[in-house]
């Protein structure tokens, strides 16, 4: 019996063979086979799930080598023409200005990745305090003024001031930049951006709506994936993570977010935030 059993559970450990399953019965042998058979079924799941995370660890780090890859080439060979040619005044001023830029796309990369991780394994606890939501919305709209004043957007807010939320206010408004900041870089100059509010049964509904080239509908379910950006859209800056962050910041408030959006018609990204305040 002993040398069956250590079989049974040398092949368990292997994963070269289920454990022999016996049909009901008040034995020993009958109840040490069903407690093993639940262990295999355990170990096997256990598997799949590093095999999983090997994975998405494998694309992780294939993702970040791809946005890494060509700022580090742009400095290079910044670099390199500026140590090896003689260059105008001018010249030097446009190379250095060059060589900021691309410095500011690596620190933004990785801000972004560390908010991310820290998100992703609970290293940061959104606190949900009884707060304006338009004090949250005011946050996120600071991030984005300049920028929609330079392209002459049109940007426009529709919230009622006496409106209190219980929500992660500093977050919150994290992901609300995200979602301005796509609506900002993909609106055409003269465009418009519309934030509107309402006030739901048991969420409150944001909506952050442009007048941009919109989305195509077959990639609209890509759009949250992490470092996905759409060919025709490489020219703009950035590095494809901020609608990722956006939607980990809101589930894990209990909420979520959506897009509806037509080809030529612009976009509109809704996020649904609980405001009641459950424990």
């Amino acid at each position: 019996f002993t040398r069956e059993l250590c079989r049974a559970m040398d092949q368990m450990i292997s994963g070269s063979r289920e454990p022999v399953r016996v049909s009901y019965s008040d034995t020993l042998f009958a109840r040490i086979s069903y407690r093993l058979s639940r262990l295999y079924d355990i170990m096997q799941e256990n598997r799949r799930k590093a095999s999983g995370e090997r994975q998405e660890l494998q694309m992780l780090v294939s993702d970040v080598s791809h946005q890494v890859k060509t700022p580090v080439s742009n400095l290079k060979m910044v670099s390199d023409t500026l140590l090896s040619k003689p260059v105008t005044e001018e010249e030097r001023r446009e190379f250095l200005k060059g060589i900021r830029n691309q410095t500011e796309k690596l620190e933004f990369l990785f801000q972004a990745l560390v908010k991310t991780s820290r998100l992703e394994i609970g290293a940061i606890r959104l606190e949900k305090n009884d707060a304006p939501l338009m004090d949250t919305l005011a946050m996120a709209l600071s991030g984005i003024v300049y920028a929609a004043e330079k392209k002459r957007i049109c940007v426009s807010v529709g919230c009622p001031d006496d409106l209190r939320l219980f929500h992660d206010s500093k977050w919150t408004a994290e992901a609300l930049f995200n979602l301005l900041d796509n609506a900002v870089k993909y609106t055409p100059a003269g465009g418009a951006i519309r934030v509107s509010v309402e006030q739901w049964e048991m969420y409150v509904k944001i909506d952050v709506s442009d007048t941009g080239k919109g989305i195509p509908e077959s990639n609209q379910g890509a759009v949250f994936r992490r470092f996905y950006r759409e060919e025709e859209v490489h020219g703009e800056p950035g590095i494809g993570i901020g609608l990722y962050l956006a939607r980990e910041i809101v589930t894990k408030q209990g909420g979520y977010i959506k897009v509806t959006s037509k080809i030529g018609k612009g976009s509109t990204f809704s996020v649904f935030l609980p405001w009641r305040y459950f424990r």
